[in-house]
């Protein structure tokens, strides 16, 4: 009974929240106390077990190092002098920003890339006059592509490699770097045709953009000097995790916290919290709270248990199943719960006599992460982006990005079953 009480309280919250009637947050939220209420959660295993406070505290740092960066002008710079090598052309613009997204989604992680580049796109887009819709809607996209290929990534594979001792940062890259790029140029092309007709830049701001100077939009030397450093040093301490045998977490509070102790006479600590976004880290804590009653019940665990079952222990029916529903599954709940789930059964799979298991773990990474794809709640970027653009002024809906989103994870899943197949399994058969 109290499995069908969490799926319930999940499925209305998950209504709403597709709705939009009401804000997310206060659903997600509302969804999370009636588990507890329910007692399908109790207080402590809600904070200590399923909220993931490292996502959280991530989020806060990354928002805190944006913000004061973004009072210097700097990404004004950037946005201004990317606009100005495509001379403000629309199109060329989407790809060289989508881009950008994908390689630091990459090397430091898709959460981080998004904050960093958001801002930019709102300057770039304001300049031209110009929807930022499209624009926000690539970076989303890009980000969960680009995040896929690296072991820093997406939060899915760094799961994996912490798992799984001998997969090294470089087993990722190799093993799935030459299909992210694939799935990129594919769903680019489409991206691009998509929106060729609807993205017009009149001819007058093309020359307004080219007679700006981009210095004039740095402020104060000081505070830029400040915040470009700490951001950059943030950023190499990404680079470095795995050297420096730190959390990503650990990075990214140390750069926060040094920045707003270097820049407290230029900008107020109070200052710097009001420019935060709450309303997405509490979204993020009610939707950590959901899932987490659906995998105390037992509903992911039994998910994951069912997949294994109906493949009877076949290695390519198993990784080509747990590619599409995990995809599928990580579009709807976030991927970090099942991943948690399915890694000890795929470990489970070496008492059946199954020694490879290799293609498994690239199957459950490849639809993790780009399953995050498939909706607005199926990764962290997504919300992030969602919550930037609401603030901007920029709103997109659930059903905005599904039309897009949707496609774009199909499309991923049929490319990577069909790399899948072919560099691992059809040996197999």
């Amino acid at each position: 009974m109290e499995w069908m009480l969490a799926l319930l309280i999940f499925i209305i919250s998950y209504i709403f929240i597709i709705s939009e009637k009401l804000n997310r947050a206060l659903v997600a939220c509302l969804g999370g106390i009636l588990m507890l209420f329910a007692g399908v959660l109790d207080l402590n295993s809600a904070f200590l077990n399923h909220i993931d406070w490292h996502t959280i505290v991530l989020l806060l740092s990354m928002m805190i190092l944006v913000s004061i960066t973004s009072q210097s002008g700097f990404f004004e710079y950037i946005a201004i002098t990317l606009a100005k090598m495509v001379k403000g052309r629309p199109i060329p613009l989407l790809v060289v920003v989508s881009t950008l997204t994908a390689v630091g989604s990459a090397f430091l992680n898709n959460v981080t890339t998004v904050l960093l580049l958001v801002p930019i796109v709102l300057t770039l887009t304001n300049l031209l006059r110009v929807s930022a819709i499209p624009y926000l809607l690539s970076v989303i996209l890009a980000s969960n592509i680009g995040g896929t290929a690296t072991l820093i990534g997406d939060p899915p594979n760094l799961m994996i490699g912490q798992a799984v001792d001998h997969l090294t940062f470089n087993d990722f890259l190799i093993h799935l770097g030459p299909i992210v790029v694939v799935i990129y140029v594919t769903i680019m092309f489409g991206v691009c045709a998509l929106y060729r007709n609807q993205l017009h830049v009149s001819s007058v701001y093309q020359e307004e953009l080219m007679v700006i100077d981009p210095k004039k939009y740095l402020g104060d030397k000081g505070l830029l000097f400040k915040s470009v450093t700490v951001l950059t040093l943030t950023t190499v301490g990404f680079v470095a995790q795995p050297l420096l045998e730190v959390e990503l977490t650990s990075v990214a509070m140390a750069g926060a916290l040094l920045l707003m102790l270097l820049t407290h006479e230029d900008k107020q600590t109070e200052e710097v919290f009001q420019a935060v976004e709450w309303v997405t880290l509490f979204f993020f804590v009610g939707l950590f709270m959901l899932v987490g009653g659906l995998k105390e019940v037992g509903i992911i665990d039994e998910i994951a248990k069912s997949i294994i079952h109906y493949t009877d222990g076949d290695l390519p029916k198993t990784s080509l199943l747990i590619l599409w529903a995990s995809g599928i599954l990580s579009g709807f709940v976030d991927n970090i719960p099942f991943v948690a789930a399915m890694i000890p059964v795929i470990l489970e799979f070496q008492e059946y006599g199954m020694s490879n298991l290799d293609p498994l773990w690239w199957a459950l990474a490849l639809g993790a992460c780009l399953g995050g794809n498939a909706t607005l709640i199926g990764a962290s970027s997504n919300v992030i982006v969602a919550g930037l653009a609401m603030k901007a002024k920029q709103p997109f809906t659930y059903m905005d990005f599904l039309k897009v989103g949707a496609p774009t994870a199909i499309v991923s899943f049929v490319i990577s079953s069909f790399y899948i197949y072919f560099r691992y399994l059809i040996f197999f058969q």
